[in-house]
């Protein structure tokens, strides 16, 4: 967990991954600058969902940490978008044997697993590879919820690798795995050992200057903003306070108080402000630009992904796995997303945004921005869900659509992959989990949707 303490208000906050602004001209900091064009409130297609008017600051950070040209980082944004779509519709043709996909490379090739040879034939008119295997993503899984009951320190992360079909088990030192395995009656077979010579940790570091504060001390980096109803607020990790610890802002001013909050088990939370903040659809980008927040589709492995925090700013690299355990000093976390990008301590809690998209909020890692390093993200969907929160987006007002008069599809509502609704007399099935937003209506989101 990434918890530290930083002054600069705006850069705290937005830094953060959520930018608060104070509300009537209080002293809470300049406003946000205006973004350079506005993002569609909805879209046709998945790439249109991912990379509605991708800042520079995005494709210059995608430039300096994956190497790509600004062209280059746009068109995989592209890809990468319409490979989660394919992805997505295959999972729910597949069924049963689904067995994970991933992409590849900046033409983000996608790749789908089945444990059905016959199903190869409609991956590769998808589009896709198709990759034949002996294990489904859910054997996996479940045999992966088994070793979570069983961790310790010393086999500190455990995650499904859908590449090589095995569940991978992290150790810090020789021969723990195999205890795990014992322990827990697990099968070898399904297991691949890595050592590690780092183990993940909450990174509490009380001695700087604050995003936001804890109680006058502890600093953590602000999330995604959100609303309630009329409250407005944010999302962070749950590591970072408990219910009824006081905030205050960047510049120290009384803020609000954490409502909620989970961890170990998950690592999630949300902190009502007071009326002198307003939640603003921003990340703080690059150089304090403000980056656009339009959805929360959740990307693929091996899609791109952006960090913001207020400790080490706008950091990019790709998604490695989901549905990742981490066992911290403090207990363990499942459910989280592991990333190839950096972080340090006082950038718990911050965003991690894929185009215009959404993730999820910094839990904790190893490592650091000078050497590099592996970070876990709580995925934001979830925490939406939880406590009935909606983001703030762009070209979206700032509470839950009205109900379809024609269906049971809601805007505000968090749906996960598989969820059925009806619109307009007809049935859609989701294929990838959002949080609907006004204008996303199922028949509008193919990418989102699909009838059935």
């Amino acid at each position: 967990m990434l918890k530290r303490h930083a002054r600069a208000a705006c850069t705290a906050l937005a830094a953060a991954g959520l930018l608060l602004a104070a509300a009537g001209g209080a002293t809470a900091g300049p406003a946000p600058a205006a973004p350079a064009a506005p993002a569609p409130a909805a879209a046709s297609a998945a790439a249109t969902l991912r990379t509605a008017e991708a800042p520079s600051e995005l494709l210059a950070a995608m430039g300096r940490d994956l190497g790509l040209t600004p062209a280059q980082a746009g068109s995989r944004l592209a890809r990468e978008a319409e490979a989660g779509a394919a992805a997505a519709r295959l999972q729910v043709r597949l069924g049963a044997a689904f067995a994970g996909a991933w992409v590849d490379g900046p033409a983000a090739a996608l790749t789908v697993a089945t444990t059905r040879a016959a199903d190869t034939a409609a991956i590769r008119a998808a589009g896709a590879r198709a990759a034949v295997v002996p294990r489904t993503l859910a054997e996996l899984d479940a045999a992966r919820a088994v070793l979570d009951r069983a961790a310790d320190a010393a086999t500190p992360v455990r995650y499904v690798d859908p590449r090589t079909n095995t569940l991978v088990v992290e150790e810090t030192r020789t021969g723990a795995a195999a205890r795990l395995l014992a322990a827990s009656g697990t099968d070898a077979a399904l297991v691949r050992v890595v050592r590690t010579a780092e183990a993940p940790r909450p990174l509490h570091d009380l001695r700087g200057g604050d995003a936001y504060y804890m109680n006058g001390s502890g600093r953590c980096s602000v999330g995604f903003p959100i609303t309630r109803g009329t409250t407005q607020g944010f999302a962070t990790a749950g590591h970072c306070g408990r219910a009824g610890t006081p905030t205050s802002g960047f510049n120290q001013v009384a803020q609000g108080t954490f409502q909620a909050s989970v961890f170990p088990g998950s690592d999630m939370a949300w902190v009502a402000a007071n009326a002198q903040w307003a939640s603003t659809p921003y990340v703080k980008g690059s150089g304090g630009a403000n980056v656009q927040v339009t959805g929360s589709v959740l990307q693929p492995v091996g899609a791109s992904v952006c960090r913001s925090g207020s400790t080490t700013g706008w950091h990019c690299g790709t998604i490695q796995q989901h549905n990742t355990s981490v066992t911290y000093p403090e207990g363990t976390i499942s459910g989280v997303t592991r990333t190839t990008v950096c972080a340090e301590p006082g950038d718990s809690g911050g965003s991690y945004i894929s185009g215009s998209q959404a993730q999820g909020v910094t839990s904790g890692g190893s490592g650091n921005c000078s050497g590099g390093g592996t970070t876990f993200f709580q995925p934001l969907n979830p925490i939406l869900s939880a406590y009935g929160l909606t983001l703030r987006t762009t070209g979206s007002g700032p509470g839950p659509g009205d109900p379809d008069p024609g269906g049971t599809w809601k805007a505000g509502t968090v749906y996960a992959t598989g969820a059925s609704v009806t619109h307009g007399g007809a049935t859609y099935r989701c294929l990838q989990g959002h949080q609907a937003q006004p204008g996303w209506e199922p028949p509008n989101v193919p990418a989102l949707w699909q009838r059935v």
